[in-house]
């Protein structure tokens, strides 16, 4: 059976469109998904679950305890000082913890962690629940061009001898590494005098 040159091409042309559907739309589309399931909440609790913080960066080490009492501050100081903690810069890091999602994620040998700084972290989170179980975040190095940071959430090794990494917003970074001042709760000035105005001679 002989096909014109026309009939030929719109062979070849439906066996290309079929090959960029099945590729596109149908492999493609499980990739896609994949590529979305990995951009995913790191932890699973929510902000009322936290009953206590412990974070440690190379300046400091501090402990977070939720205030028992239904009064504000919600948080206090524990260590090094004991006072309340100012709930602002304490509800950010939370927002981060709760609502934070990993952009992607790597699976790497553990002998890699010092490439991506988590062999000395620049900082380490300890949150404990009120059921008392325990979670952990280690934040690392950021990545190339500075735009996310690479973390591990409760550390384990993997059954295949790997561990993951995921790749977070920098936020992370700006909301640990503070003063502690920062991390006291503000003084009101409620000096109220009036400025004594000067007198007509």
């Amino acid at each position: 059976m002989k096909f014109s040159r026309t009939t030929l091409i719109l062979i070849l042309l439906a066996l290309g469109l079929g090959s960029f559907v099945y590729f596109y739309e149908i492999r493609g589309a499980t990739q896609r998904e994949e590529v979305k399931e990995k951009k995913q909440q790191i932890f699973a609790f929510t902000a009322d679950d936290v009953q206590s913080l412990k974070i440690a960066t190379a300046k400091l080490s501090l402990a977070l305890e939720r205030n028992p009492q239904d009064s504000p501050p919600k948080w206090l100081l524990k260590s090094p000082v004991s006072e309340p903690a100012n709930d602002a810069i304490v509800s950010y890091l939370m927002d981060l913890l709760v609502k934070g999602k990993s952009d992607r994620s790597l699976s790497i040998p553990p002998n890699q962690k010092g490439d991506f700084g988590l062999d000395n972290p620049q900082a380490t989170i300890n949150i404990t629940l009120k059921n008392q179980q325990s979670h952990q975040l280690l934040i690392g190095a950021t990545n190339f061009n500075r735009r996310l940071l690479y973390v591990q959430a409760d550390p384990s090794v993997k059954l295949d001898g790997n561990i993951d990494v995921l790749l977070v917003s920098t936020d992370f970074e700006n909301a640990v590494n503070r003063d502690l001042s920062e991390w006291k709760q503000p003084v009101v000035n409620n000096d109220k005098t009036p400025t004594p105005t000067p007198t007509s001679k």
